[in-house]
């Protein structure tokens, strides 16, 4: 039965890592999502400048190539669209969940959300560009939903699976895309720790929590859930972490995960009736002598 459903979802394009992987699929309840690269393609993006222009772009964009996170990709894309130069000459750090620090003689530089910049102009845009004695550069990007994430979340709730989403971006952002695909409960401005102790509440509360989820800052959260899935667009850490990948540009690889999980539940709980009724019945009339050898090998076949 394993092999016929990791079979299936292999011709899905769904990729099972974890050997327990499909039983602990068959348990969860609740589906936990991450927005950025999960919901929405991973591919967002620059709409505008916020306090700066190409320049700033330029010097966000020298710190922004060492991160894989979309916005930060977004970035690098903008920048070399534009003509300038983008090295990985630098030595930079990237903290999950907040951002990415390069230090100078002047103080540290730092491109992430405006908390981690210590600004208090959250809502404004998605990434801030802080340069110790300059005013802080925001930057403001367009994300396109997975063609079909509205279709399958609504699917995944007439599954009877409650279905939530956690971002570390802005909660306008996040409010807007959990809108569009029709979650009621989601939280933005989730940290990496914010994550994994919502994922743990809920586990406490006795639900199976499947977490989907691309980023560095959703490995954590992949790694407590019951069961977890990334798309092959995810980060490496993530990838790793989770129990199986779904490739190509689709959410419905979700719901068929799941849907093959189930079944694959129900087709081994009904053999296991089978091969007991068998037994209960064969057994008895094999020992009285009733059946054949012959007999009992073409029904056991059956």
């Amino acid at each position: 039965m394993q092999v016929a459903a990791s079979s299936r979802l292999f011709a899905k394009g769904i990729i099972l890592k974890a050997a327990d992987g499909l039983e602990r699929l068959a348990e969860v309840d609740t589906v936990v999502f991450d927005k950025t690269g999960t919901l929405t393609l991973g591919t967002p993006r620059l709409s505008n400048i916020v306090n700066g222009g190409d320049v700033d772009l330029d010097h966000a964009a020298q710190l922004a190539i060492k991160s894989r996170h979309p916005y930060a990709r977004a970035l690098v894309e903008a920048a070399r669209g534009r003509g300038f130069h983008v090295d990985t000459g630098r030595d930079v750090a990237e903290t999950p969940g907040c951002g990415l620090s390069f230090e100078t003689d002047a103080g540290t530089v730092r491109l992430g959300s405006s908390a981690w910049c210590g600004i208090d102009l959250s809502e404004a845009a998605a990434l801030w560009l802080c340069v110790p004695g300059r005013e802080p550069v925001g930057f403001v990007f367009e994300e396109s939903l997975r063609p079909d994430a509205k279709q399958v979340i609504t699917v995944l709730k007439e599954s009877s699976l409650s279905v939530k989403a956690l971002s570390g971006d802005r909660v306008a952002a996040v409010r807007t895309i959990a809108e569009q695909v029709g979650i009621d409960a989601w939280k933005g401005r989730q940290t990496p720790s914010d994550k994994i102790s919502h994922v743990e509440k809920l586990k406490a509360a006795g639900r199976h929590v499947l977490m989907v989820g691309d980023g560095i800052n959703d490995a954590p959260a992949l790694a407590a859930a019951h069961a977890s899935l990334s798309p092959a667009s995810a980060a490496d850490i993530s990838q790793t972490t989770a129990d199986m990948i779904f490739q190509g540009d689709k959410l419905g690889a979700v719901a068929e995960a799941i849907a093959v999980a189930r079944k694959a539940h129900r087709m081994s709980l009904q053999n296991f009736g089978i091969a007991l009724a068998y037994n209960a019945v064969f057994v008895p009339l094999a020992m009285t002598g009733f059946v054949t050898p012959l007999l009992a090998a073409i029904a056991m076949s059956a």
